[in-house]
């Protein structure tokens, strides 16, 4: 069963920014690429890293702890030392409010 939750307003997450946004147990990053929106996991695939806290470059999300990259659009791996891609979430923005779908 999909659940679907609030994570924030579109105008407190500006173009080429990223939000952590922890919801339970579960911990998101939550991605603005040039007005569109985004969601991972926030935990790197490849160690403790906080996505939310790593630097984003376009689609490319690198990863604070060991420099890994995922694009954010599709959760892929683009750079080492990463194997595994990270989860992405669907995205809806409906009334000025980002939802993702869990």
């Amino acid at each position: 069963m999909t659940t679907r939750i609030r994570v924030c307003k579109v105008d407190d997450l500006a173009p080429g920014s990223v939000v952590k946004f922890e919801n339970g147990d579960r911990a998101l990053a939550i991605y603005n690429v040039e007005g569109q929106f985004y969601a991972t996991d926030d935990a790197c695939t490849h160690g403790p890293g906080s996505l939310s806290e790593g630097e984003l470059t376009g689609d490319v999300i690198e990863c604070n702890f060991h420099g890994g990259q995922f694009n954010v659009r599709s959760g892929e791996v683009v750079g080492p030392p990463c194997m595994v891609p990270v989860k992405t979430y669907p995205v809806a923005v409906e009334d000025g409010q980002v939802f993702v779908a869990l």
